[in-house]
């Protein structure tokens, strides 16, 4: 069983709370799947629980203790993420940040059709500019359960010499994957192989969860 919960996207410890929450509601084992900064969310001390096997980053952040997600982001040279290609709305209690519509294809899902990048870019769901500048503190998750990264080299959001060192400092099980940052939409058939293989290589036949 593949179960998706919505983050809500308003702050890295808020969000982890929210998925720790969740994860208590399951009963047997469990991989947990992270995209892009769901990686933060499942990297998350808070998430920690017995029945978690393994954890799966697919073009995802894999934060290390005090780091956030902007800052790695901007680490290293490759990201078209800034201020002309995303738009900030205010809201109360805060600031979304929207991809320009204009610029979704070329940042963010250069390997699909027009009509599907157009109806991701409708329906988008905004991210709180404060979650990503939020860094939490305390052993990642990868330190103490194994993981498995799928890196994506056409990656023009988070780029790929990010995802390689995290995924290198991690240890994790890499796979790499000529894809947009839209990888578990672009090649969903290889992101589900890796998901299988992490959940055969740690317990069996295991529920699958996406954050």
């Amino acid at each position: 069983m593949t179960i998706a919960p919505a983050l809500p996207l308003r702050g890295l410890e808020s969000d982890a709370v929210y998925l720790s929450t969740f994860l208590d509601t399951l009963k047997g084992l469990s991989v947990l799947v992270g995209h892009s900064y769901g990686g933060s969310v499942i990297s998350h001390p808070a998430v920690a629980k017995d029945h978690l096997q393994a954890l799966v980053f697919v073009s995802a952040f894999l934060p290390d203790s005090g780091e956030s997600t902007g800052e790695l982001n901007g680490r290293w040279l490759g990201s078209q993420l800034g201020e002309a290609t995303t738009i900030v709305r205010p809201y109360p209690g805060g600031h979304d940040l929207y991809l320009n519509p204009e610029h979704f294809a070329a940042v963010y899902a250069a390997d699909l059709p027009p009509a599907t990048v157009s109806l991701m870019a409708a329906a988008q769901r905004p991210i709180d500019t404060a979650a990503l500048g939020e860094a939490f503190h305390g052993s990642p998750m990868c330190r103490s359960i194994p993981s498995w990264a799928v890196l994506s080299t056409r990656d023009r959001s988070l780029p790929i010499g990010t995802q390689r060192f995290m995924a290198k400092r991690a240890a994790s099980s890499v796979v790499e994957i000529e894809a947009s940052h839209v990888t578990p939409v672009s090649q969903p058939k290889a992101v589900a192989d890796v998901i299988a293989v992490a959940a055969r290589s740690t317990a069996g036949a295991a529920k699958s969860t996406v954050a």
